[in-house]
């Protein structure tokens, strides 16, 4: 069986490639590119959880019964 590393001796990997060390720098990536890549993953909707379409209303804005809006001055 083997023993465990101590926390302090552990070298975490870049959460983008998993090939290099973590940089200080650009946690928990090794580098700028890696970082930019997933945030091109999040703006691409590339980490969205598949689901059912949400309903949408039709005029979500529209509060009044006839859809116009008067003044009552």
């Amino acid at each position: 069986m083997s023993k465990p590393i101590a926390p302090e001796k552990r070298t975490p990997k870049c959460a983008q490639c998993q090939k290099k060390p973590v940089s200080p720098e650009y946690r928990p990536f090794c580098s700028k590119r890696c970082a930019d890549i997933d945030l091109g993953q999040w703006l691409k909707g590339g980490y969205a959880i598949p689901g059912a379409p949400a309903e949408l209303e039709e005029n979500p804005r529209d509060t009044s019964p006839s859809g116009d809006i008067t003044d009552d001055d």
